[in-house]
């Protein structure tokens, strides 16, 4: 039997991209909106930490939204932010930009995204205004190359990139689009092609697809964000299971703790109305499900 705990009533403007650090026994995740609702005070985004072993709580502001990042081998991280890709350095507080793949575009920003096992960045980008579908998916190198991939598939919103155990597949979550689409992937190229639909979530409007990941046994896990649930699907897309979470907002996922076997869930205040709030009190809060009975896995650290 699993059981769902709050684990900080953070008020997250819009949680994201958790990453677990075993050897900091810590999790980290950033918030692209800042403290929102009926809070008071100034909105900044962050990048967070939480030690679950000692509760210590660190906050750092953010002078943009950071829509993912991950650790880097050499220290630091790498993140995708509205700037495109930039080095974080959280103890001297300094932002380096390093290159905007979409600079020419005012409207766009960098958002979902996740480490390969060969220490390659892919991050999709987004249109803030939710309307144009003109977003791609970059792959970053650990030599600060930039590419864009898969040039004939357009969205207005990236979520939920994964890589599969055996890295042969690559998923990704169209999050206007309502589908989880998955692509053969040459991790040795460093290559993606033929997408195909996975899923399709029409039926689970206004439930949209956000961030994800996977377990040992090949199963991707995600939040679907103002549905309430996170799900677990198998590899041909059948959905294995649903959990209620206490909260309509879950943003996104990712495997942590000891042996990688709790779930930890960010989400988000930003689109949550009055009314869901008076019946669900937490919602921009950090969470954790013990007892699944399943492992995730470590997340890769960027090459450069």
């Amino acid at each position: 039997m699993f059981e769902i705990e709050c684990l900080w009533e953070c008020n997250d403007g819009l949680g994201e991209s958790p990453l677990w650090s075993a050897e900091e026994t810590s999790l980290y995740w950033s918030d692209h909106a800042g403290p929102s609702m009926e809070l008071a005070g100034p909105r900044w985004p962050s990048i967070k930490r939480l030690n679950v072993v000692t509760k210590q709580r660190d906050v750092w502001r953010m002078p943009q939204q950071v829509g993912s990042f991950g650790f880097r081998a050499t220290g630091g991280l790498i993140a995708g932010t509205n700037s495109g890709f930039c080095a974080v350095d959280l103890e001297t507080g300094r932002i380096e930009q390093i290159v905007d793949p979409e600079g020419d575009r005012p409207h766009s920003r960098l958002n979902d995204g996740k480490i390969d096992r060969r220490g390659r960045y892919w991050c999709g980008s987004m249109d803030g205004r939710l309307k144009d579908k003109a977003s791609y998916i970059y792959r970053f190198d650990p030599d600060f190359t930039c590419h864009k991939c898969a040039e004939d598939f357009s969205f207005v919103c990236s979520n939920g990139i994964a890589f599969a155990p055996d890295d042969t597949r690559m998923y990704f979550g169209d999050t206007t689009g309502c589908a989880v689409y998955v692509f053969d992937f040459d991790i040795d190229e460093g290559h993606i092609e033929n997408r195909r639909l996975l899923l399709s979530l029409e039926d689970r409007k206004p439930g949209i697809i956000d961030g994800a990941t996977v377990d040992t046994e090949g199963y991707y896990w995600f939040a679907l964000n103002m549905g309430g649930k996170i799900l677990r699907i198998d590899p041909q897309g059948r959905i294995d299971r649903e959990i209620d979470m206490p909260i309509p907002s879950p943003t996104c996922v990712t495997f942590g703790g000891d042996n990688y076997e709790t779930l930890y869930v960010t989400s988000q205040q930003s689109f949550v109305t009055p009314e869901q709030l008076a019946r669900h009190p937490q919602p921009g809060s950090l969470f954790a499900i013990h007892g699944l009975g399943v492992q995730g896995l470590p997340e890769p650290k960027f090459g450069g």
